[in-house]
């Protein structure tokens, strides 16, 4: 059974930096690309970043490029993401999920969602 669990999110001022954790099981971690979503109230989740399975190669929307940074660690099965420079329009549910193959341009997985993890940003 995939679980997927994320951490590390909370309440910071803009400018202010957090990092995310997300626990894998249940799946061939290193098989597969993975990705950061984030999700605000009254809109679409969106993907914010993605990493394939080997980690070297990244792509980040274009609104986060440049302040977040995305990392795994195949060892701990688990994928991470530096967020620095944080913005109000920042504040968001974050999750993760596994991509459908090892590169950054394999098809999304829409399903199997964990429980997310809230940023907060605000002065």
């Amino acid at each position: 059974q995939v679980q997927l669990v994320e951490s590390g999110g909370g309440f910071v001022q803009p400018g202010g930096s957090l990092r995310l954790s997300c626990a894998v099981s249940g799946f061939p971690f290193g098989a597969n690309a993975m990705s950061w979503y984030r999700q605000s109230p009254g809109k679409e989740r969106e993907l914010v970043a993605t990493i394939s399975n080997t980690g070297d190669t990244v792509t980040y929307d274009r609104s986060v490029k440049g302040r977040f940074t995305i990392s795994r660690d195949n060892a701990q099965r688990t994928v991470y993401l530096q967020m620095n420079h944080l913005q109000p329009d920042d504040t968001a549910r974050y999750y993760c999920n596994q991509m459908n193959g090892p590169d950054i341009w394999s098809d999304r997985i829409l399903y199997n969602w964990g429980q997310g993890t809230q940023v907060t940003v605000s002065s």
